[in-house]
């Protein structure tokens, strides 16, 4: 068993297929098929399930892909920790982001400065919906992700705080109030967004016993908003996913829910003892962003 056969294997579920994942890896299908039967036997059972679509795990094959995960890991850690002994000038960096907060408000302005003290680190970034991110640091897909919190089976430091807004078309009665009561919210179709928060937004209305009437649930932001302005819902969204107020288009607006609803946006580790270095550092210069008040200065 090597590294490398634990990471064709662990990139094959990831893209749910040999093609796919030979095009990651730079190497033919070929190899990625016959990497993955030497591991099959030198272990003794069937790791994928081969259907004619796509590929999945077994379920004994899902188990082993954490192991294989956490061991890739530990790998990567190692060679970063040597790198870090060399001024870290080599290494990787895998980020999970979520939504317009953390992906055009928060990280544009750490990777900024972390790509300026560490240009040899190479970054990639997954962007999902919140609960995907907190899914990606379970599986050992990222080593550090934009989470909201509490997230309690995580190592995790608070970044900053925002508030949910009722966002309502420009001409609706709720728009002339100062702050919007939640029940108020429940007389009209209400737009989900999937984009960040959903389950915050979910569990808000289900705490206090109510049931919004959700008519549309919107993958991006954006088409959330366009709902909106054209009258066909009202929503509630996070403050620092909205746009700019500099830069909204007036044909909906935002109010503070009554009484005031928090959001605390921080970063999540799977276990900071066993983090990279890289991993490390990034948390570290968000950090002293964040305790600078300077996430959002730009």
């Amino acid at each position: 068993m090597t590294l490398t056969q634990l990471n064709i294997f662990s990139t094959v579920v990831e893209l749910r297929g040999f093609t796919a994942a030979a095009m990651r890896l730079g190497i033919s299908q070929s190899a990625v098929s016959h990497a993955m039967r030497a591991l099959e036997r030198e272990l003794g059972v069937e790791l994928l399930q081969r259907h004619q679509t796509d590929i999945e795990p077994t379920g004994i094959g899902q188990v082993l892909l954490q192991r294989a995960r956490a061991m890739l890991g530990l790998a990567e850690t190692m060679r970063q920790e040597a790198a870090d002994a060399r001024g870290m000038k080599t290494g990787s960096l895998r980020i999970g982001s979520f939504g317009p907060t953390a992906s055009t408000r928060l990280l544009p302005q750490v990777l900024a400065q972390f790509r300026r003290s560490f240009p040899g680190i190479e970054v990639h970034i997954d962007e999902g919906p919140d609960r995907q991110v907190v899914q990606w640091l379970d599986e050992r897909r990222i080593d550090v992700g934009f989470v909201v919190l509490p997230s309690e089976h995580f190592d995790t430091v608070a970044l900053i705080d925002d508030q949910l807004l009722a966002v309502v078309p420009a001409g609706h009665p709720l728009a002339a109030l100062a702050a919007v009561p939640l029940a108020a919210l429940c007389n009209d179709p209400f737009v989900l967004t999937e984009a960040g928060s959903a389950e915050l937004v979910g569990g808000l209305f289900a705490s206090a016993g109510l049931d919004p009437k959700v008519r549309y649930r919107c993958t991006q932001l954006i088409s959330t908003l366009d709902t909106v302005a054209r009258g066909d819902g009202i929503t509630v969204v996070a403050e620092l996913a909205l746009p700019a107020p500099a830069n909204r288009d007036g044909r909906w607006v935002a109010r503070p829910l009554d009484p005031p609803v928090r959001r605390s946006i921080g970063l999540a580790i799977l276990d900071k003892r066993q983090c990279s270095p890289a991993t490390t550092a990034f948390v570290t210069l968000a950090r002293k962003l964040g305790r600078d008040g300077l996430l959002l200065a730009a």
